[in-house]
């Protein structure tokens, strides 16, 4: 195989989607569900079919026939919209999840970052855990012990790695879990959004860390909606849609057309049920739009202009005080201002079914370009809906400056109103 790292073919992954359950069960019919379900069991298996398939109503194909090969020490993005697959095909190189279809091959060891604490067991300490986790490497103890304090001191913890790591904040999984992952000298490293948490100094060290994984001849997979971060990282990126490679080569031709593809003016939309979400799901958006003045749908916005985002929801149970919560950032993930409604307005009324709420801007200092809306709301407790890709927002030219010319859109994202005075002798 030379200096191949993994080659993958034809890899697909296929799930099944369950229809609607009945909405009220007797006891009756859970008794006589369990004396049949034998029965039922050993009909599916003479079928060939897994138990139950036949309930089953809708397939969605995750993955559909993904090819690619990359070499030792390669460091290759791997950038899509949420859903695109990005992360079943992480799950899949990792072995966590087997695939429907195709085949990946897998030469060398590989250590997995794919979210906070994967790996880890939260009962065990986190010395305990990043023993554990070499231990899976393959790695002996001597080995470890080699990295042991370098590990500690990467990820900042040296007062807490005695403690059980489920008393650890988020922020502090992940250091340690991505210090685990890059120190204990995987040949493979696969990271997914690592830089979606975390402070700006551990994003900087988490590049500089990859940075030095790859000088040293070891194979990365990134995952990142943070196109600044991928363009720097990898020379060669892959872009997914819909489980399919779309395109893949140079990384500033690939985000080209991730780019292009994705600024489709989603300026008015409507959340459904393929709309990709977190939170625990007690009020959900069901639209967003721009609108201006007059209520009336905009799909662009002159520089400085001011707009109003204007979204409904749905409650589904008594939530009080609802707190909403809205950020723009620029298409490579960088985020630029956000606006809190418990910062900025104060506590919202009480609300057992939902409403309309609108977010007033006002003079938008916003250079020319397609902008992204992340949006939350919570109940001041746990997180209800939070949608990373909510809709877009483009901002147009516009002579804000008395000598009609547009300030440099290649080095800054904002830019304020000034005024210039002189007196010369």
């Amino acid at each position: 195989m030379g200096n191949l790292a993994l080659r993958v073919e034809g890899l697909g992954k296929l799930y099944r989607i369950a229809g609607r359950a009945n909405s009220y069960r007797t006891l009756r019919d859970s008794l006589t569900d369990a004396m049949t379900a034998p029965f039922k069991r050993a009909r599916s298996l003479i079928r060939g079919e897994a138990y139950g398939a036949s309930g089953l109503q809708e397939e969605i194909w995750a993955l559909k026939d993904v090819s690619f090969e990359v070499e030792h020490g390669e460091v290759v993005g791997i950038i899509g919209r949420n859903g695109a697959g990005k992360s079943t095909l992480l799950k899949i190189l990792s072995r966590i999840t087997d695939p429907t279809e195709g085949y990946a091959e897998v030469y060398g060891r590989v250590g997995s970052l794919l979210e906070v604490g994967t790996g880890f067991h939260p009962e065990l300490t986190g010395r305990e855990n990043i023993y554990l986790n070499g231990a899976i490497l393959g790695m002996s103890r001597a080995e470890i012990d080699r990295k042991f304090d370098e590990i500690v001191d990467f990820a900042e913890i040296e007062k807490f790695i005695d403690t059980p790591v489920k008393h650890y904040s988020s922020g502090m999984g992940l250091r340690l879990g991505f210090a685990v992952a890059a120190h204990l000298e995987p040949e493979i490293l696969i990271v997914d959004e690592v830089l979606a948490v975390g402070d700006a100094e551990f994003q900087k060290k988490c590049l500089g860390k990859m940075s030095d994984v790859a000088g040293e001849g070891r194979t990365v997979l990134f995952v990142s909606h943070n196109m600044a971060a991928v363009q720097t990282l990898c020379e060669r990126s892959m872009l997914l849609a819909s489980g399919r490679t779309v395109f893949s080569g140079p990384t500033p031709e690939v985000i080209g057309v991730y780019l292009e593809s994705a600024t489709n003016n989603r300026s008015n939309v409507v959340f459904g049920e393929e709309t990709v979400r977190k939170g625990s799901g007690g009020a959900r958006f069901t639209y967003a739009r721009w609108v201006d003045a007059d209520l009336q749908p905009i799909n662009s916005l002159p520089m400085g202009g001011s707009a109003t985002l204007e979204f409904g929801f749905e409650a589904y149970r008594r939530i009080k005080s609802p707190a909403f919560a809205v950020r723009l950032r620029t298409v490579f993930g960088e985020e630029l201002v956000g606006w809190r409604s418990a910062v900025t307005h104060g506590e919202m009324p009480t609300t057992t079914r939902g409403g309309v709420v609108r977010l007033t801007i006002e003079n938008l200092n916003l250079l020319p370009g397609i902008y992204g809306v992340k949006m939350g709301l919570s109940d001041g407790r746990e997180m209800l809906d939070l949608i990373e890709e909510a809709l877009e927002l483009e901002i147009t030219p516009y002579p804000v400056y008395p000598t009609g010319k547009l300030p440099d859109t290649k080095s800054a994202r904002i830019y304020t109103p000034c005024s210039w005075q002189h007196d010369y002798e």
